[in-house]
């Protein structure tokens, strides 16, 4: 893979919209590369489950629908990246998502000497919207499906405890369109941030490929670049 070059430890950086399919490439990826994933949303939430100070303030916060402030989501970051688990290198998973976060992340790397790599996944919007609006999920087990890729084997039946499925309300078109739209008013410009700072920016096409090929093309371009 490197040719006995030395190998410094990297950053993946997984971006695109809602229903880009990033948290499935970062699952795969963390089987390919070893890495652990460094999810944010999954940091608060255990924040928030444990009851603790970080917690209760994120609940407020989401519970009057304000955003988690930059510092604080930096803050665990960085508490994060420094456990000796990343040492080789992390997948990052719904972070940065604003320029600031961007900006910080940039810093901290550069300091610890780890190598960033931005996978962009690309993904047309009107596919998307097909993909979020056709799960479906079992209201007993919480098994998950989907009408386009994982249907029931009987129409809007779970095959495991034959509950009827439901559509949860944050798979709506109404929610999507809005998510989506927040996401290029809000997230998206990150990416020119990316570009002018000079990282290693790869677009990627997210729509076509099974995600287990589209995870060895991604695989290749964080080892090898393309």
């Amino acid at each position: 893979m490197n040719n006995g070059q030395k190998r410094f430890p990297r950053a993946v950086v997984l971006f695109g919209p809602p229903g880009s399919g990033k948290g499935t490439q970062a699952k795969l990826l963390i089987e390919r590369t070893g890495f652990p994933q460094i999810s944010t949303g999954d940091m608060l939430r255990d924040h928030i489950q444990a009851g603790d100070e970080i917690g209760r303030e994120v609940g407020t916060l989401m519970h009057a629908g304000s955003l988690v402030p930059d510092d604080l989501v930096n803050s665990l970051v960085k508490q994060r990246v420094a456990r000796p688990d990343c040492r080789d290198g992390f997948i990052l998973d719904g972070y940065p998502r604003t320029q600031q976060q961007a900006e910080r992340l940039g810093a901290l790397l550069e300091g610890r000497g780890i190598d960033q790599v931005v996978i962009h996944l690309v993904v047309d919007y009107n596919m998307i919207i097909a993909r979020l609006t056709g799960r479906r999920q079992c209201p007993v087990c919480g098994t998950l499906y989907n009408a386009l890729s994982r249907p029931p084997k009987q129409l809007d039946v779970c095959d495991l405890d034959g509950a009827r499925l439901v559509i949860r309300e944050d798979d709506s078109e109404l929610v999507i369109r809005e998510r989506l739209e927040e996401y290029e008013r809000q997230t998206r410009p990150v990416l020119d941030y990316f570009r002018g700072a000079g990282r290693r920016l790869y677009e990627v096409d997210a729509s076509q490929e099974a995600p287990p090929v589209l995870c060895e093309r991604i695989f290749e371009l964080i080892e090898n670049g393309g």
